[in-house]
């Protein structure tokens, strides 16, 4: 028997591969089958089952394709309704693997067709549990991102609670919790960075599983401190549930080579956006006039998803040259399969051609210091709100990143502000969306909120919750 997780930092996604006596089953696939694909045939196996966990929101998975390339059966959990061919499998249900055996459990509580999947050894031994988004490390799935459904979060969490209690907790202690999420993923809000655990650990450190904990006190822990789900969620879902375009057709569209002067035409056909995945210190040092700062090497995906509205927009990217199918996957990832063509030769080529170009306005931290000690600063704070609550840069305002372009009409057009984040990604990806909504006057805080506060020059301050006096 072999169990291998294929873990996603980008989406904070872990896929699982399970392999016994030439038959392998893959779990929660992401969007491009290849990688799958290859491995079976490293290890002399055939992929038997595409085992899905639900229908995911925060990414888009590879089920179909996979399935299609390989001959594999998907597999759901009992109560789902896919628009294509694939076993609904009943609650119980044991599917043979070479020579082990994996149970369907079905889980339901953050969508009503979630389901996990136990794995049976050789020995007859419980060996390990695929929990999808029902139980991760130090946390349990969110009960607000089902399709289409009468329940309510609270009958949700209703639910989770007796699938966990029902189904997992009473499996043995030694058992391995492998989550489809680990830290970073908006499928929860306590997960732990390790991304698997045993079964008894978890009973003793997961605030969810609390042996004395009721289902009303889990409910009301659970829903609490939820911030809503990034806007591409439903929409992702819905696209898991119905099926989609080929992954290959995608990737052909999207690596289409464009001069400078082709790319500068399909700028202007409606709905297009340009996306450029460069460092940000190469975006602020020149770039389009109008285009998108996501930079590949961070969380790529997960902002394109927060960001772009319309998983329709046609999307041209600007990226360093041998990294333009790597945009392109990730994109399809999270549902943006509109991608189509890159600007051949990287931004070198636009320059070469003497197009227009814009810079971002950048300064160091200790010029930040000496500015804001002098009173001179507008700053922006636009990280997430609980990092802004935990510490910030006295007198400022918060804009989050990801609510920031339904707040433009607060902001002034005409005053200059000054930007920051945590570290200089985000802020610079803020002052791509400012530039393109007609704000000129932008400085960004090169190191972030990091650099500022290793000055040791600036006053900050936490959040301090109004004192009721009784």
């Amino acid at each position: 028997m072999k169990i291998e997780q294929l873990y996603t930092g980008c989406l904070a996604e872990a896929a699982y591969y399970i392999e016994s006596n030439g038959e392998a089953a893959i779990i929660d696939p992401l969007r491009d089958p290849q990688p799958y694909i290859d491995l079976a045939e490293k290890n002399g196996a055939k992929i038997k089952y595409v085992l899905e966990t639900h229908f995911h929101a925060d990414f888009v998975s590879g089920h179909l394709d996979l399935a299609k390339a390989t001959g594999a059966t998907i597999v759901y959990g009992p109560t789902a309704q896919p628009n294509f061919e694939a076993h609904v499998a009943t609650d119980g249900e044991l599917l043979k693997l070479g020579d082990v055996l994996i149970k369907v459990l079905h889980t339901p509580g953050h969508t009503m067709e979630s389901s996990s999947y136990l794995l049976i050894d050789e020995n007859g031994k419980e060996h390990s549990v695929y929990t999808g988004d029902t139980l991760f490390i130090g946390d349990v799935g969110r009960p607000d991102l089902a399709v289409k459904t009468d329940l309510s979060q609270e009958d949700l969490a209703g639910f989770l609670f007796d699938s966990l209690r029902n189904k997992i907790m009473i499996l043995p202690d030694d058992v391995i919790v492998y989550p489809n999420h680990g830290q970073g993923s908006a499928c929860g809000k306590n997960m732990s960075s390790e991304t698997f655990d045993t079964l008894g650990n978890q009973k003793k450190t997961n605030y969810a599983l609390k042996a004395e904990m009721t289902k009303a006190e889990f409910i009301k822990e659970v829903l609490t401190g939820l911030v809503a789900p990034p806007q591409y969620f439903p929409k992702n879902a819905v696209m898991n549930k119905m099926g989609y375009d080929a992954f290959e057709s995608i990737k052909a569209k999207g690596l289409t080579a464009l001069s400078a002067d082709a790319f500068e035409l399909e700028m202007e056909v409606e709905n297009t956006l340009v996306i450029d995945t460069r460092n940000q210190s190469d975006f602020v040092a020149g770039h389009i006039p109008n285009s998108l700062f996501i930079g590949i090497d961070d969380n790529f995906a997960p902002w394109v998803g927060a960001l772009v509205t319309d998983l329709n927009t046609r999307i041209l990217i600007v990226a360093n040259q041998g990294r333009e199918e790597e945009a392109i996957t990730r994109l399809s990832r999270v549902g943006y399969d509109n991608a189509i063509g890159f600007l051949n030769g990287g931004f070198d080529a636009w320059q070469n051609a003497n197009k227009p170009t814009n810079e971002v306005n950048c300064i160091s931290a200790e010029e930040f210091a000496y500015a804001y000690d002098r009173d001179e600063l507008a700053v922006l704070d636009v990280r997430k709100h609980s990092e802004y609550e935990s510490q910030h840069v006295q007198g400022v305002e918060n804009f989050p990143l990801d609510t920031l372009q339904s707040h433009l009409s607060e902001l002034n057009k005409h005053k200059e502000y000054t930007l920051h984040c945590a570290g200089g990604y985000r802020s610079v990806i803020a002052a791509s969306i400012l530039m393109r909504n007609g704000f000129d006057d932008l400085v960004n805080v090169l190191g972030g909120f990091n650099a500022i506060k290793a000055t040791g020059k600036v006053r900050t301050t936490a959040y301090q919750a109004p004192v009721t006096l009784l």
